[in-house]
């Protein structure tokens, strides 16, 4: 198959690693819900991850990048939807911390996760620039489906190890307060990354008319 699956293991792992989208939203659901919250964010994370490995396979995401409308709308979308995100988490923060209030507000789904992933231009253009260089000569769709397979079970992993250690911490902290902490901080953080990615977007498009 002519795979570099230890190189591409090594190459991988500081991105599935990183903190994002995916993270911040593992570890607010499995405050509000638990282990179901965290294997709805895993699942849609991977199914985002499938998805940018078939997409690239088959030739749709080059297209994608050739094509300077299209990606401008890709990350304008995509940045939208994490500020939304970011948005939703620091009003999940807000609700939790008035004390009448119920802190087990609704959890994301895999939608949204999957959404999250799916419309990061980011994303796209490591399965086009990093990915592809571990793929094989021949670039073929099952290569790309291998390759992510082993980008979901490191990022399953991470996750899950992730959260565990957070819920075990939860029974000996206040969960209230560590759930307003977390919803506020991870919204801060998602609108952050929203923000970051428009005034890249702005920086790139003032770049190309001057």
């Amino acid at each position: 198959m002519n795979l570099h699956l230890l190189a591409f293991i090594i190459a991988i792992l500081p991105v599935a690693l990183s903190p994002g989208a995916s993270f911040t939203l593992a570890i607010n659901n499995t405050l509000v819900a638990g282990t179901r919250g965290l294997a709805s964010i895993i699942l849609g994370t991977a199914l985002g991850i499938y998805t940018h490995a078939l997409l690239i396979g088959l030739g749709i995401s080059a297209l994608l990048v050739r094509s300077p409308i299209i990606f401008n709308l890709l990350s304008v979308a995509g940045a939208a939807y994490l500020l939304w995100l970011g948005v939703q988490l620091l009003r999940r923060g807000r609700h939790i911390s008035q004390p009448v209030a119920s802190y087990r507000s609704a959890r994301m789904g895999i939608k949204d996760a999957w959404l999250a992933n799916v419309l990061n231009p980011k994303a796209v253009m490591l399965y086009l620039t990093v990915v592809s260089q571990f793929a094989g000569r021949d670039h073929a769709l099952l290569h790309y489906l291998l390759l992510a397979s082993i980008h979901v079970a490191i990022m399953a992993l991470w996750l899950v190890i992730i959260c565990f250690t957070l819920l075990t911490s939860a029974r000996v902290i206040n969960i209230r307060k560590l759930s307003i902490a977390i919803n506020i901080g991870g919204g801060l953080i998602l609108v952050f990354f929203a923000i970051s990615n428009l005034v890249q977007l702005f920086m790139t498009l003032k770049g190309f008319s001057s």
